[in-house]
């Protein structure tokens, strides 16, 4: 694909987007009702070209987790229609008064949100991606460009075509939703350099993904670049609550962002709740590293390395360290984590409210597991990322996140003196 195609979708992009931006939000659920409709009625068509593109992904060797990543099935498929249809029901924040002031001089300011614009959308593996992503920009108002990783790339076009469709046949302009079906990296460098099309960039992927993105882009990024994610059981915590809670937060799917990969246990609990757990975490086939109070503790227990405490797993694999304190499981969260999601588990409120303040992570979770750090889990139907970034955005990105806002001053007559 040559750098003007390339332009060209960027501005078929960026001409969309003032009339995607005022369509009703009865136009955009009749859209979104549609897109569902079209993901089942074509899951033939749909499972067919993903079938080529897991042929093509055992031939290459990728990992088991991508591939598991990679797969649809007929429950995927009427879990991403179901995702749409409850965006559809979202209430639409485009046009949404955030808060008015009333001045002296009878001027009335409100704050409106608008949408952001046209937003890039660069990920891999994911098919489920394509649509989730098309769903909440065409719901926040934004022109969408998708480029998806080349392993999904059959997946992400058949998913695209049938949406985009139906979304068009209920008034949807053209260009409100472009896919990139290139696999030249050269096509990802030409968009990341328009920003005066583009006001947006999402990277979902690895971290190598993500800090090249951000390391290129000549437009705003926002971004996670990996997922360090910690449980603590403190010195206070039931232990059956957080054998549930560790067990779930790593095993039920290793290979996303919001798994567990670093167990910190208080010493005082450690020689109680470590066997169980480990026992626990062995049954569900995870390979167990950890510091020496541990080892100790836990027969066949590799070593763990200051590596460890810094690895996204994305598998399998768990480390485990033994702290002091509360203050020492803060510590190492704040030296090796990511600010991604990180849990409490406690009975004591003053260590859970202590946690929550202490801990500078897009999500805090107080006996509760990492994994429902998810934008659908949160009630916002899907998620267009989970952003480690403070600013604009943190945390799972539903359809607030995909607005800005503009303020709206409404006289009658008034000049200032």
């Amino acid at each position: 694909m040559t750098n003007m195609n390339v332009k060209a979708i960027a501005l078929r992009a960026r001409q969309a987007a003032p009339t995607l931006g005022l369509l009703s939000t009865e136009r955009k659920n009749a859209a979104l009702e549609a897109m569902a409709e079209a993901v089942l009625k074509n899951k033939t068509l749909i499972l067919s070209a993903n079938q080529k593109d897991l042929r093509s992904a055992r031939q290459k060797g990728l990992a088991a987790s991508l591939i598991k990543r990679l797969e649809l099935n007929d429950a995927k498929l009427r879990g991403i229609a179901d995702s749409i249809l409850l965006i559809a029901k979202l209430d639409d924040p485009v046009g949404r008064v955030i808060q008015t002031v009333s001045r002296p001089n009878g001027l009335v300011i409100q704050k409106v949100r608008v949408p952001i614009g046209v937003i890039l959308i660069i990920y891999e593996s994911r098919p489920n991606v394509t649509a989730d992503c098309m769903a909440l920009c065409l719901k926040s108002g934004n022109s969408v460009i998708l480029k998806g990783g080349s392993e999904s790339l059959h997946s992400n076009a058949a998913l695209y075509r049938v949406m985009r469709a139906a979304a068009v046949s209920h008034g949807v302009p053209e260009g409100a939703l472009e896919l990139v079906m290139s696999t030249d990296r050269a096509a990802v460098k030409t968009l990341l350099g328009l920003s005066d099309l583009i006001d947006l960039v999402i990277p979902r992927g690895g971290e190598g993904l993500i800090r090249e993105v951000a390391r290129i882009s000549k437009i705003p990024v926002i971004k996670h670049t990996k997922g360090i994610c910690h449980v603590y059981v403190d010195k206070d915590a039931d232990l059956a609550k957080s054998e549930a809670i560790v067990v779930n937060a790593k095993a039920q799917n290793p290979a996303v962002c919001n798994a567990m990969e670093t167990l910190l246990v208080h010493e005082s609990v450690a020689k109680a709740f470590l066997p169980r757990a480990a026992a626990a975490l062995r049954d569900k086939g995870v390979e167990l590293r950890g510091c020496e109070k541990t080892r100790a503790i836990v027969p066949g227990v590799q070593k763990a390395s200051t590596k460890d405490w810094t690895t996204e797993y994305l598998d399998l694999i768990l480390s485990i360290r033994v702290v002091k304190n509360f203050e020492e499981a803060v510590q190492h969260i704040e030296t090796y984590g990511s600010r991604h999601s990180d849990a409490i588990v406690t009975e004591n409120k003053q260590a859970a409210e202590a946690f929550t303040r202490a801990v500078d992570s897009a999500c805090v979770f107080v006996n509760a597991s990492t994994r429902f750090a998810d934008g659908g889990e949160f009630g916002m139907g899907a998620e267009m990322g989970i952003s480690t970034d403070r600013l604009h955005a943190r945390g799972p990105m539903g359809l607030e996140e995909l607005t800005s806002y503009k303020y709206v001053v409404l006289g009658s007559g008034q000049v200032r003196k």
